[in-house]
């Protein structure tokens, strides 16, 4: 399958550039009928005995500036995971000229380029006498390349289940959850569960292949724990369905089932790719944000109700909702296999 055939004409204009407050007014596109609401009437859009999954991780403040050793110039690093190693790889701006041995300086913090550059990351070692800390004293939350707004509090790009810091993007669908969002919800008889995928590159970076079976996924750290597991397991008991907030928690889900469907409690990397044609074993519905044209993570909406994808994009385009991280969402059920 071509790349081309999961991009679609994006106006800048439609682009989101500002957060909505309160969050769950968003809007929220249901691709069952085409109908429009508001992100707050999620609860009553599921059934009592349905299990929504959140990703709690949170954004790292990984957008880290600095200067070339002996020389002065500017890098930018943009950390995305901690390697096994103990190296952590990095998107480098500019990449070209960082070889093994490039010393770059930052507040608090050295780094030595150890690998790389391939496609713009590179592997460093990072050394402070508490990396993580250093990271979080010197770097800034990265925003999106393509929102040129401001926010007046960096906390807007955290969903209010961020709890475990690893990732470099937000779960954007998860921006649009409020504490009265999940009241509803309890009140509708329906769990919250979590699980925690830490976004790394693939989350904003659009296919550089012709051909979708060719893109390598950028591998991301992520983990089940058991109470999410037990939910999965009452709901289906009871016939409810797992309602998967975001691409990210489909992933993390999908990777770690077996055929049966049964969800592994467990930790590891994933480089999970779903494309048309694979199979869905976990997740009944999906509510997510409009993505990047010719992204993975297009290719996963295509992948999970089929052809709609484009008919849910064109009519949201049409009706005015805004894209992107910042913008809104839709609610879409699994196609029939």
């Amino acid at each position: 399958m071509r790349v081309e055939e999961f991009t679609y004409p994006l106006p800048e204009s439609a682009i989101a550039q500002e957060a909505i407050e309160p969050r769950h007014d968003a809007r929220l596109l249901d691709t069952r009928d085409m109908s429009d609401h508001v992100f707050l009437d999620l609860p009553s859009m599921l059934r009592p005995g349905d299990v929504v999954v959140v990703n709690e991780t949170k954004v790292r403040a990984a957008r880290l500036v600095g200067q070339r050793a002996g020389t002065g110039g500017e890098v930018e690093l943009l950390v995305l995971t901690a390697r096994t190693d103990g190296m952590w790889e990095a998107m480098a701006r500019p990449a070209r000229r960082l070889r093994p041995g490039v010393e770059i300086e930052f507040e608090g913090l050295a780094a030595t380029v150890v690998e790389g550059p391939d496609n713009g990351i590179v592997a460093v070692d990072l050394r402070a006498d508490d990396v993580e800390a250093a990271i979080a004293a010197a770097g800034r939350v990265p925003l999106p390349p393509y929102f040129k707004g401001t926010l007046s509090d960096s906390s807007r790009y955290q969903t209010m289940f961020a709890r475990s810091t690893g990732s470099a993007a937000a779960p954007t669908a998860g921006l649009h959850f409020t504490p009265e969002v999940v009241r509803r919800l309890q009140t509708r008889g329906i769990e919250v569960a979590s699980v925690d995928l830490h976004v790394g590159i693939d989350t904003f970076r659009p296919i550089s292949v012709d051909r979708i079976e060719d893109h390598r996924m950028h591998s991301e750290w992520c983990s089940i724990p058991e109470a999410t597991a037990d939910a999965i397991v009452r709901a289906r008991q009871t016939g409810g369905r797992v309602v998967a907030i975001g691409t990210t928690v489909v992933r993390a889900l999908e990777s770690f089932a077996d055929e049966g469907g049964v969800v592994e409690c467990r930790a590891g990397e994933t480089a999970l790719f779903l494309k048309p044609g694979d199979e869905f074993r976990v997740v009944d519905a999906l509510v997510t944000n409009f993505h990047v044209p010719g992204s993975t993570l297009v290719v996963l909406i295509a992948a999970f109700m089929g052809d709609k994808w484009r008919e849910a994009y064109q009519t949201a385009l049409k009706r005015g909702y805004r894209f992107l991280s910042f913008g809104d969402a839709m609610y879409a059920e699994r196609q029939a296999p």
